[in-house]
């Protein structure tokens, strides 16, 4: 554009300030670097695509002190896999997700969160072009004043499934295109009978709950209808029709909140980075909404991102912390896309699929079975490589655990900073070293039988993302020096002054 004149310059551009783009705002600011979102909408989006998020979303947002912003948190441990009924309870700690929060909520309550931590969010702003190299990002944005210039050390895109920045960068979003399409309204104002995990009916299968006074979501997936190029909104009409076909059951004439489209298209970047280009949330995978895994995955690629990123930029990363954030999260995103294409399978197909619905009701009845579930789609089985495996709490999150003389080890999260936690006083002189990144506590949890915290562990060191790094067994009463030394360098980088004796 001949009229761009204005260089403007940040440590971090996000592109996108949904969920994503605005939890790795704040993650960014509590890491003290500053970032610059972008978002071509003027206002929150009003839309209510997801109605909650996951079990392990919901810890994630404890850790930062957030989950209390929502109010009065309701979950449920019955859920459902591709249909067929689950006790996610099962899993210690685990639920099928808080419900009935909107997702613009979510959405006002971190673009809150972000400009108190001082994220300059900027709607009305859209990405246009970007060039990058080695050195950083130049990208011009088009706003209110027209377009102009900005300078970045990283630019991430957070901008959805229809992603300029992963388009513009040139990565590849490999998968398979989508062979249905299917629809979703929030109806006011109808008596519709609840079908809380779905009804399979000889055309498809439908959905129906109530989440808000006088409002009901309804689904619609017929079989057999293939994706459509459309160039203008669906109309309610044509999801009326699709429900009466299905139901039997009009809707015609009534008002809505809000009616969109959906398909099960599942695709996912080869990459999550391109030297300083990165990408989080549904920039970087796509897949059937099953479970209500999508928001969440996306939060907790925000969370794996945001402390690496700042730590790379502030100087005190590893070599090798920030390309971690692809090896880690790509494997949590394929497993997510694995699970919800074997859902489609199990809750879209036709009658050829009753057999092996009624084998997997059978296996999910089985306690081994519904923990594996239970964690695949809650996200509270996913385990980090962290350079050991000898432990099973290791690369693993660390839960709400209450600790002796009060308060949690969500409360010691809170700043989006390490924490070496536990009862040896010989592990704060090891750790005085990063003490500008690590915090030592001295705690024990309030009941040392808790299966978060195991009793034959004494001392955890925690990432700030809340996954588990390097254990001490409870005996001998003196941690190994090295392992601790080790771990620390691994995630935390070099120390800034020498550890005490």
């Amino acid at each position: 554009m001949s009229n761009v004149t204005k260089l403007e310059r940040t440590s971090v551009l996000i592109a996108g300030a949904g969920p994503v783009g605005l939890m790795l705002a704040g993650e960014l600011r509590l890491g003290g670097v500053d970032v610059v979102v972008v978002e071509t909408r003027s206002e929150p989006s009003g839309e209510s695509r997801g109605l909650g998020f996951t079990a392990r979303a919901t810890e994630i947002f404890h850790q930062r002190g957030l989950l209390a912003r929502f109010g009065e948190v309701e979950t449920s441990r019955q859920g459902h896999f591709g249909g067929i009924p689950m006790d996610f309870g099962v899993l210690p700690g685990s639920h099928f997700g808080a419900r009935g929060i909107p997702q613009y909520k979510i959405e006002e309550m971190l673009e809150g969160w972000a400009r108190e931590l001082g994220a300059s969010v900027r709607r009305r702003h859209r990405l246009v072009t970007l060039n990058h190299d080695e050195r950083g990002v130049v990208a011009v944005i088009d706003g209110p004043d027209g377009p102009f210039e900005l300078a970045a050390d990283y630019l991430v895109g957070c901008d959805g499934g229809r992603s300029a920045v992963r388009q513009l960068a040139g990565f590849d979003f490999a998968g398979t295109d989508a062979t249905r399409e299917m629809y979703l309204a929030d109806v006011l104002d109808r008596a519709i009978r609840p079908r809380y995990i779905g009804e399979r009916v000889s055309e498809g299968m439908v959905m129906s709950m109530p989440f808000a006074p006088g409002v009901d979501r309804i689904i619609v997936c017929p079989r057999g209808a293939p994706r459509r190029e459309r160039t203008v909104p669906i109309a309610f009409d044509e999801i009326a029709d699709a429900w009466q076909r299905l139901t039997g059951e009009s809707l015609h004439g009534a008002k809505t909140r809000w009616v969109s489209v959906f398909t099960d298209a599942t695709r996912q970047v080869t990459e999550y980075r391109r030297g300083r280009v990165l990408l989080a949330g549904d920039a970087a995978h796509i897949h059937l909404p099953a479970g209500g895994q999508g928001l969440s995955l996306g939060v907790m690629d925000a969370t794996n991102l945001g402390w690496k990123l700042a730590a790379t930029l502030r100087g005190w990363a590893p070599a090798t912390l920030l390309d971690s954030y692809h090896t880690e999260q790509h494997a949590v995103g394929a497993r997510v896309l694995r699970n919800t294409q074997a859902q489609g399978l199990l809750y879209l197909s036709g009658n050829e699929v009753e057999p092996l619905r009624a084998v997997m009701a059978e296996l999910v009845a089985l306690p081994e079975v519904g923990r594996l579930l239970s964690g695949m789609v809650s996200g509270l089985a996913v385990r980090h490589d962290v350079g050991s495996s000898e432990h099973p709490l290791l690369g693993k999150r660390l839960p709400h655990i209450p600790l002796a003389g009060g308060g949690s080890t969500a409360d010691l999260l809170h700043r989006a900073r390490g924490v070496l936690l536990g009862s040896n006083r010989a592990l704060e002189g090891i750790v005085h070293g990063w003490t500008d990144r690590v915090d030592f506590v001295h705690a024990a949890p309030a009941e040392r039988s808790n299966a978060g915290w195991p009793s034959e562990v004494d001392s955890l060191l925690v990432r700030p993302d809340g996954h588990v790094a390097w254990i001490a067994p409870s005996t001998p009463s003196t941690p190994s020096r090295v392992g601790v030394t080790n771990a620390l360098r691994r995630w935390f980088g070099e120390p800034h002054r020498a550890p005490l004796d």
